[in-house]
């Protein structure tokens, strides 16, 4: 029997991973990652790197993608919670454009893979939150394209955020529900629409 549950989205590319975890009162283990339980729901990826990010509250970082040499990306959250989100970019797909989101965190120990072809980013709900992914291709600086977090033609709905545009993204005001603000980085505050990008 498998350790590792695969399930579709409705978006075909994305997959939420849910590990079987065994605890009793010293604790748990679980396997993260198994090729075999992967393999035999279609997914025959190959991992050549390891990333880790530690982000604070009200970090929203993204949406993120490759321009040349795209990567899946299976990531998990280690400490913490974040809100994660993919947007289809495959220009032939019945679902460009659209999006998926799912909470991960310490406590659900959920995973979600992301297949070649989206746009990527999360938003921190938590205090601190530590992000772990494995990628299918390498770093290559240069190659990081990005779409406005915002944009209303895609219409992510990002849990507990709130705020009003003054004119542009760069000038709107934004925070979590507590009034934590938000916080991107200023080349994140910067990425252009869709459209903008891509031409529809």
């Amino acid at each position: 029997m498998g350790q590792i549950k695969v399930e579709k989205t409705h978006i075909q590319g994305l997959y939420v991973i849910e590990p079987a975890v065994h605890g009793d009162d010293r604790g748990y283990f679980m396997e993260t990652y198994n090729m075999r339980d992967m393999a035999e729901h279609g997914l025959n990826m190959n991992f050549v790197q390891d990333n880790q990010s530690m982000s604070k509250k009200g970090v929203l970082r993204g949406l993120h993608f490759q321009k040349q040499y795209p990567q899946g990306k299976l990531v998990r959250v280690i400490k913490g919670r974040v809100f994660d989100v993919a947007v289809d970019l495959r220009k032939n797909s019945e679902t460009y454009g659209k999006w998926f989101g799912i909470e991960l965190s310490e406590e659900n120990k959920k995973q979600f893979y992301i297949s070649e072809g989206f746009a990527h980013g999360f938003l921190v709900l938590s205090e601190t939150a530590e992000f772990c992914y494995k990628v299918t291709d390498f770093y290559h600086p240069g190659d990081e394209g990005g779409l406005a977090w915002n944009d209303p033609s895609i219409g992510i709905q990002w849990p507990e955020v709130q705020g009003e545009y003054l004119g542009t993204a760069d000038s709107a005001t934004y925070s979590l529900s507590d009034g934590t603000p938000l916080n991107l980085s200023d080349k994140d505050k910067k990425w252009p629409t869709l459209s903008e990008t891509f031409g529809f």
